[in-house]
C-alpha cells in the first residue's frame, strides 16, 4: 500500500518540477522580451526624437531661401560677388538651386534611413511629404526667377543696343551741327599790297571816266589758293603787317575795327562776328 502512495508521490514532485521549470523558461523569456520590447522601443523613440529634429532643421533650411524682392544666402555666408548686377543675381540663384539640391539630398536620406530603421510613423511620412512639397516649390520659384532674369537681361540687352543706337544718332547729328556751325562762323582772307592783290586777281580797278577816278573792288572772281580760313567763332582777330590796312571787301564796316598795335603792324578786330561773316570773302589792302 505504502509503495504506491510513494510512487504517487514522486509523479507528483516530478510534475511540479517539471511545470516550475517550464514556468520559469516562459517567465525569463518573457522578462527578455520585455526588456528587448524596452529597448526597442527606446530606440524607436530616439530614432522618432531625431527624425523630428532633423525635420525641423530641414525645415529651417529651407525657410532662409526667401525669394522675391530680396534672396538671401543660404547657412549665413557672406559671399563676395564681384561683377555686374546681372552676374551678381545668376550668382545668388545658383547658390539657391545648391541649397536646395542639399536640402533635398538630406530629405532623401533621412526617409531611407527611416526605412531602413523600420519607422513608419504617418505623422513622420506627413512631414517627409510636406518638406518634399516645399522643395518642389522652392525649385518652382527658382525656375521663374532665373526665367525673369534671362527676360530681363534680353530686354537690357535690346535696351543697351537702342541707347547706342541713339547715342550714335545723336553724336551723328551734333557732328553734323558742329560741322555746319563751322561753316557758318568761317569766312576766307587774303591780305596784299594793290600790286600783289591785283596780280592774283582778286581786286580789280572799277569805275571812272576815261581812266580816272577808278577804285579798287574785288574783282569777283575767287582764287580759293589765294584765301586763308578763318573760324569767327574761335578767332577774332587778324594781324597785318602793314602800317595801315583798308578793308575792300563788302563786310560792314560796324562789325569790325582796325587798329595800330605798332609802326609796322596793325589789327583787325572782329566786333561782331554775326554781321562780318556775312560777306564770306574778306580782302585787306596793305600799304
Amino acid at each position: 500500500m505504502r509503495k504506491p502512495i510513494g510512487i504517487a508521490l514522486i509523479l507528483i514532485c516530478a510534475l511540479l518540477l517539471g511545470a516550475t521549470v517550464v514556468s520559469y523558461s516562459k517567465y525569463r523569456k518573457s522578462a527578455a522580451d520585455f526588456t528587448q520590447a524596452t529597448a526597442n522601443e527606446e530606440s524607436m523613440r530616439q530614432r522618432y526624437d531625431g527624425a523630428v529634429n532633423e525635420i525641423v532643421m530641414i525645415q529651417d533650411s529651407l525657410n532662409t531661401i526667401i525669394l522675391g524682392g530680396e534672396a538671401v544666402i543660404p547657412s549665413g555666408r557672406q559671399v563676395e560677388m564681384p561683377g555686374t548686377l546681372h552676374d551678381t543675381v545668376l550668382s545668388r540663384i545658383a547658390l539657391l538651386k545648391a541649397s536646395v539640391e542639399r536640402t533635398k539630398e538630406r530629405i532623401e536620406d533621412l526617409d531611407a534611413r527611416l526605412k531602413r530603421g523600420g519607422v513608419k510613423i504617418a505623422g513622420l511620412e506627413k512631414a517627409i511629404a510636406r518638406l518634399r512639397k516645399n522643395v518642389a516649390e522652392k525649385e518652382d520659384q527658382i525656375a521663374q526667377l532665373s526665367t525673369q532674369v534671362n527676360t530681363l537681361n534680353t530686354q537690357v540687352a535690346g535696351l543697351t543696343t537702342e541707347v547706342e543706337t541713339k547715342q550714335q544718332d545723336l553724336a551723328q547729328k551734333q557732328q553734323e551741327l558742329t560741322d555746319k556751325q563751322h561753316e557758318l562762323a568761317t569766312i576766307f582772307y587774303t591780305m596784299g599790297t594793290k600790286k600783289e592783290l591785283t596780280k592774283s586777281g582778286v581786286i580789280a580797278s572799277k569805275g571812272g571816266v576815261l581812266g580816272f577816278g577808278k577804285t579798287l573792288k574785288p574783282s569777283g572772281t575767287v582764287n580759293e589758293s589765294a584765301f586763308t580760313p578763318l573760324d569767327t567763332d574761335q578767332e577774332t582777330v587778324i594781324r597785318i603787317p602793314s602800317e595801315k590796312a583798308v578793308v575792300l571787301s563788302a563786310q560792314p564796316v560796324a562789325s569790325y575795327v582796325i587798329q595800330p598795335v605798332s609802326k609796322d603792324l596793325v589789327e583787325l578786330r572782329i566786333v561782331d562776328p554775326k554781321e562780318f561773316r556775312k560777306v564770306k570773302h574778306l580782302v585787306i589792302l596793305r600799304s
